[in-house]
């Protein structure tokens, strides 16, 4: 089933915006610039939303929850009943610990990973969904409080390096959803990404 649902996670408000935890919906930014669409704040759905017209044909819905990251189910429970959208046409993009800064991830399934925002998506959603993962690990100094690393900024050095990648991330969103989760996670997955 083609993808007809791009949610981002992340946290409103400029404070968060330039955090690890934001990665998601830095990801969406970046593409919607590309494609040169613009955000409408959606308060109904508890979300920013954008609509793209995509190559393929058919119509995407970009969405950015609005809510803070442990609530992000609520905005996508709201978003996929209104547009009748199944969870197998779904994809939540958002930034992932156990993965090094850098790598890229598409999953269907598995844990949350400690992740909260995933968490409540998938009690409100349920499984089925496919995950965009981005790797914003290890935790860096490793005592480090695991809130006080995710809703930290990155170093000048990660910010030029995820400048850097957004193209190859956006290249494997691509991938995502014109070929289907199967198809990115055997290309995306196994890629020695060093």
């Amino acid at each position: 089933m083609s993808i007809s649902l791009l949610l981002g996670l992340g946290n409103p408000g400029r404070e968060y915006a330039d955090t690890r935890h934001n990665l998601g919906w830095r990801l969406l930014d970046a593409l919607a610039a590309r494609e040169g669409l613009s955000w409408k704040s959606q308060p109904a759905f508890q979300a920013e939303t954008t609509r793209w017209d995509h190559l393929s044909g058919r119509p995407i819905l970009l969405a950015k929850p609005q809510a803070f990251m442990n609530e992000s189910g609520h905005a996508a429970r709201l978003l996929t009943s209104y547009f009748k959208v199944p969870n197998a046409a779904v994809a939540v993009v958002y930034d992932d610990l156990t993965l090094d800064l850098g790598l890229v991830k598409v999953s269907l399934r598995g844990s949350p990973g400690g992740h909260n925002g995933v968490a409540d998506v998938i009690a409100k959603l349920g499984e089925g969904f496919s995950r965009f993962r981005l790797g914003i690990g290890p935790k860096q100094p490793p005592e480090m409080d695991l809130k006080d690393f995710v809703l930290g900024k990155f170093t000048f050095e990660q910010r030029r390096q995820v400048e850097d990648l957004l193209p190859q991330f956006l290249s494997g969103l691509d991938l995502l959803l014109t070929s289907g989760p199967d198809r990115a996670m055997n290309l995306l997955n196994r890629r020695d990404q060093s």
